[in-house]
């Protein structure tokens, strides 16, 4: 059996009729021009190494990418 994800259709009095629902496991995939992804922490939290792995893995994909530094 497979379902559609769609909104419920609305009748003229407002009530809602058959939502479909999508299949488990599946995901809507969108496309973005930019993508801004902040990560946070204090000393010895592991965000230098954090830094460091994510610019590894995005950059393997093609992206481009531009950090900046904040120092307290």
């Amino acid at each position: 059996m497979t379902s559609q994800v769609s909104s419920p259709a609305e009748q003229a009095d407002g009530t809602v009729v058959g939502e479909q629902r999508k299949p488990a496991g599946t995901k809507d995939v969108r496309r973005l021009d930019r993508v801004i992804i902040r990560f946070a922490g204090d000393s010895g939290d592991g965000m230098q190494l954090t830094g460091d792995r994510f610019t590894s893995e995005t950059a393997s994909f093609g992206n481009d990418l531009s950090t900046l530094p904040n120092f307290p």
